[in-house]
């Protein structure tokens, strides 16, 4: 499928701009700019085509990671056990609640 583009160029220098200009800020001439359309084709053969299979969950090889644990029992309970080094979890919740900072990078 093709996309259509509009863009707007300066008969006098070739500078283009997304919207009509009554003056060209690169030559400083007035009334020179034209609408030109730009087609692109997004049926591009060049985007390689990956072949992925789905894996079952069950076929899923668990992997034993150490965690550390954050010493409220409700955290590490919906952490699966404690942080695991390197990991991000974002925390939210209505403001007042206590809301903890962890960096495992350091821990």
């Amino acid at each position: 499928m093709a996309k259509v583009k509009t863009v707007f160029v300066c008969n006098e220098c070739g500078y283009e701009s997304a919207k009509w200009l009554g003056k060209c800020p690169s030559c400083n001439s007035w009334s020179t700019f034209v609408e030109e359309k730009i087609v692109k084709n997004t049926d591009s053969k060049s985007t390689p085509i990956i072949n992925v299979t789905p894996t079952l969950l069950k076929d899923v090889e668990k992997k034993e990671t150490t965690r550390m644990k954050t010493n409220f029992e409700e955290l590490d309970r919906v952490l699966g056990g404690g942080f695991v080094t390197g990991s991000l979890v974002l925390l939210g919740g209505e403001p007042g609640i206590r809301k903890i900072y962890a960096n495992t990078t350091n821990m």
